[in-house]
């Protein structure tokens, strides 16, 4: 199909992008997720300001023992990064995973978590690593934890005047473990559910157990896992299964042609087992 007619503005700066907000305008940067919906008029913006060339918003740079991503960082960017790999494997990890070289290469990471597909890989990610978001408008920047930046299906705190322009990490314990499963819809490579954790240990004990998840609900959430910090390493292995279990309790699935609630509630106590153990198994 042939999308609606609209304005289009190349921004030459970050002040610029904001000043061409209007009404009924949207931001472009690899255009992945939005031109799809531009041809099949899911979406018809009036206005769309192209920030996928710059500069301001691109970059990896270390924070102290943490790390500032620009939103406009592209995958592959990412992927090239020794520095994040080095400090944030998990983010490695996941963006191998994303796509194919070509939304690798083009994509954004600020562009995949403000579209907020409840089925995307990084947002589970950005929960467990306690990531903060800085949004932008005309009238100033505010930062808002990860945690609470995620509403529903494409749905998160940014107000239509505001812009995603940075990922502050903060740094995870040394020697922390991370890991990632997913089980995904084969056609499309989405997860039908997927499963990030982290795992941090004292004196042979866990000092820090999250797990969040992604393509369950309506929306990526962080599970409660009180009972497995300050258990014993040696004995985490039946303390995980049970937590697993307990992780999804009182949620309500997704239930979609893909998969049934009761198979997705299946997948995730599977994807949450593995992810903690894989954790577990990294921790040092």
């Amino acid at each position: 199909m042939i999308p609606a007619a609209f304005d289009y503005v190349r921004a030459k700066s970050v002040a610029e992008a904001l000043k061409a907000v209007g009404k009924d305008s949207k931001f472009i940067a690899g255009g992945h997720s939005l031109l799809p919906l531009l041809k099949l008029r899911l979406a018809q913006p009036g206005r769309l300001i192209d920030i996928g060339h710059l500069s301001q918003l691109k970059g990896i740079k270390a924070a102290g023992s943490g790390l500032r991503i620009g939103a406009g960082t592209t995958y592959r960017e990412l992927l090239e990064s020794k520095l994040l790999r080095d400090r944030y494997p998990l983010i490695a990890e996941v963006t191998e995973r994303i796509g194919d070289l070509q939304v690798r290469n083009v994509g954004t990471i600020g562009g995949g978590l403000a579209h907020a597909d409840p089925a995307a890989d990084m947002p589970p990610v950005m929960l467990v690593l306690d990531a903060t978001f800085v949004l932008q408008s005309k009238g100033g920047k505010r930062s808002v934890p990860a945690r609470k930046f995620f509403r529903g299906p494409f749905a998160t705190v940014l107000k239509p005047n505001e812009l995603l322009t940075e990922i502050r990490l903060p740094a995870l314990p040394r020697g922390a473990g991370t890991a990632y499963v997913s089980f995904d819809q084969a056609a499309s490579g989405y997860a039908l559910v997927g499963a990030a954790a982290v795992v941090a240990l004292a004196k042979a004990k866990l000092s820090r157990a999250e797990l969040a998840f992604t393509g369950l609900a309506d929306t990526p959430f962080l599970a409660t896992l009180p009972r497995l910090v300050g258990t014993a390493r040696d004995g985490a292995g039946d303390m995980i299964t049970q937590v697993a279990g307990a992780a999804v309790a009182g949620v309500e699935p997704n239930e979609d042609i893909h998969a049934s609630a009761e198979y997705r509630i299946h997948l995730a106590q599977l994807a949450a087992r593995r992810a903690l153990a894989g954790a577990l198994a990294r921790a040092t």
